[in-house]
């Protein structure tokens, strides 16, 4: 009967308080990975967020220069040829030189006048874009205003109402 069973002994604390302050540790470390892991996500999302931001500066940038590309192509490829007299079927003699001159300078000042009007359009038409965004949030705040007074019981003239819609 001299075997010893599972008795603690004073040389056993030692061993635990030794894994307790392993296991401390161990956490410690858990801890301080998955504080490296966040940070880590972090700067990844950082990242992304400021490809985004480029993105969106290179889109305001290029977006205007190439709406007004493609508007100058579709006014170019619309725009009517005007004839001269030279290239009128069944005209085979000159007119006199008097008659060209003054053609000449009245068809000058039409196609000053329509270039003008042209470059008119554009500027407008860029403008008008640009002003898209608050314009959009000037009809968000009105519908929300609609939403609100469409919740409470005040009178709504008709006009102003929404309609219900089956979607």
């Amino acid at each position: 009967m001299g075997t010893r069973g599972p008795i603690s002994t004073g040389a056993q604390q030692p061993e635990t308080l030794g894994q307790d302050d392993d296991d401390l540790s161990e956490s410690e470390s858990e801890s301080e990975e998955g504080i490296q892991e966040l940070e880590e996500e972090i700067r990844e999302l950082e990242q992304q967020v400021q490809q985004m931001a480029e993105k969106i500066v290179d889109f305001r940038s290029t977006l205007p220069g190439q709406l007004k590309t493609t508007l100058d192509s579709i006014l170019t490829a619309q725009r009517p040829l005007f004839d001269t007299p030279e290239s009128q079927p069944g005209c085979s003699n000159q007119p006199p030189t008097s008659d060209v001159e003054e053609l000449g300078a009245a068809l000058a000042g039409e196609v000053q006048k329509e270039a003008e009007k042209a470059q008119l359009l554009k500027q407008k038409i860029t403008s008008n874009a640009s002003a898209i965004p608050i314009v959009l949030n000037r009809m968000k705040e009105g519908m929300a205003k609609l939403d609100k007074l469409q919740s409470s019981n005040k009178v709504i003239h008709p006009a102003f109402r929404r309609g219900r819609s089956s979607r």
